[in-house]
């Protein structure tokens, strides 16, 4: 069995061949398994909240968070391409082995967090769609992710990619179908872009919607991807230069979708649950998008919920193994670490833990672990005897810096109001 380090040379592309257009195509797919976890259930339930309670007051927060987004993802994308290690490694070849196997532990505690939320997230649709208990839902997420990480372990990385890239489509199907019956209103969705707040309640929703879009696993992963992605191809000055631009143009695509797809749910339950009780659950929300457009867009969006969580799930294990390969040298294959890693999960499940619960503490736990991705990240693509002409330029160096200062601050300020609230 083939475990996250055993590439496939069929993958290089060749862009001389083809032109450049077609090249620059070939050459996309990293970033939009990276931002699978921009719509994770996490995601969901964040967004849903803030529209159905506030409308369209904190669309500029999405707005924002997307562009940040875009920034550090294509930090550790680039950061992949050029050294050819992804951001674990090169922080396990510099780190002691004490401060190494520390920074594993919180590294994992993240990756197992956040696979609960998206086994959660997917059961809960499983349940909306079948009626299922959510302990045998689980289960049977579990199962589908073993299946589509089998499409990586036995087939190749571009083949996992194209399924993820299927599910994104269905994800944003199933999420933004809703507003063709429910059309947003033009006027309130241009007053979101002016930032504001209305209370405690609306900056925890701000902090908790930048917290789910800015992931540390996601951080990790992608240099993985794209790494694995270019393994082995021609890396000449020129053929570096183009790697780096059409990683560029890959996340800039990966990202707007996600984006799109986050301000989308807003969007609808603005439109759509304003005012409408129980709506802080995805199941309440839900029944009230269901209750005002239909069961047939009910049934899309529950879809979309189960496409996010399979998709979530699988890329999340993923990342995992990536931050275990690189920072201990230790090379468990997918398969095995998705039966361990489902674990946690089904407990919580079967312990009957509130969904919705589950999902906050999650982005609780994901909060910690988002400065010990982003500061080494800026501090090695800051890094000229790294990065060689490829370091970050001023210019992207302070908007980079801007933004992981502004992502771990709402972290942290979304960690203090979740404690709050909690106690």
């Amino acid at each position: 069995m083939l475990n996250i380090e055993d590439q496939h040379a069929p993958d290089r592309p060749q862009v001389r061949r083809r032109g450049k257009l077609p090249g620059v195509l070939l050459l996309l797919g990293p970033a939009f398994v990276a931002a699978i976890a921009y719509v994770d259930p996490g995601n969901v339930a964040a967004n849903l909240t803030s529209g159905a309670r506030y409308g369209y007051l904190l669309v500029w927060v999405l707005v924002a968070a997307n562009i940040m987004a875009m920034l550090i993802q294509y930090q550790s994308a680039k950061l992949g391409v050029v050294t050819g290690r992804s951001l674990p490694e090169l922080l396990g070849e510099r780190l002691r082995t004490r401060t190494r196997r520390a920074y594993w532990l919180q590294a994992e505690l993240v990756a197992v967090a956040t696979d609960v939320a998206e086994v959660v997230g997917g059961a809960v649709a499983l349940h909306l769609l079948f009626g299922l208990p959510l302990p045998l839902a689980g289960a049977i997420v579990g199962i589908c992710s073993m299946l589509l990480l089998t499409v990586q372990n036995r087939r190749s990385q571009r083949a996992f990619e194209s399924v993820i890239m299927v599910l994104l489509l269905i994800i944003t199907i199933g999420f933004l179908a809703g507003l063709l019956f429910s059309p947003p209103d033009p006027a309130g969705v241009a007053g979101g872009l002016l930032p504001r707040f209305d209370g405690t309640g609306s900056v925890l929703l701000a902090a908790s919607m930048l917290g789910a879009t800015v992931m540390p696993h996601a951080i990790y992963l992608h240099s993985a991807l794209a790494r694995d992605r270019h393994s082995g191809t021609d890396r000449s000055p020129q053929r570096l230069r183009a790697l780096v631009v059409a990683t560029r143009w890959d996340v800039v695509g990966a990202l707007l979708l996600a984006g799109a797809v986050n301000i989308g749910m807003l969007l609808l339950a603005a439109s759509t649950l304003g005012g409408v009780a129980g709506t802080e659950s995805i199941e309440g929300a839900h029944a009230a998008i269901q209750a005002s457009l239909g069961p047939a867009v009910g049934v899309i969006f529950a879809v979309g919920l189960l496409a996010s969580g399979l998709a979530s799930t699988s890329v999340g294990c993923y990342a995992g193994a990536t931050i275990m390969a690189g920072l201990l040298k230790i090379r468990l294959p997918l398969l095995t670490r998705r039966v361990i890693s489902l674990i946690p999960a089904l407990g919580l499940l079967l312990f009957g833990v509130d969904p919705t619960w589950a999902l906050v503490i999650s982005q609780v736990v994901l909060s910690f672990g988002i400065p010990f991705a982003l500061i080494p990240l800026l501090r090695l693509t800051g890094n000229a005897t790294i990065m060689g002409p490829h370091r970050d330029g001023r210019a992207l160096r302070i908007a980079a810096v801007v933004s992981a200062t502004l992502v771990v601050a709402l972290n942290i300020v979304l960690l203090f109001l979740t404690l709050t609230s909690l106690g």
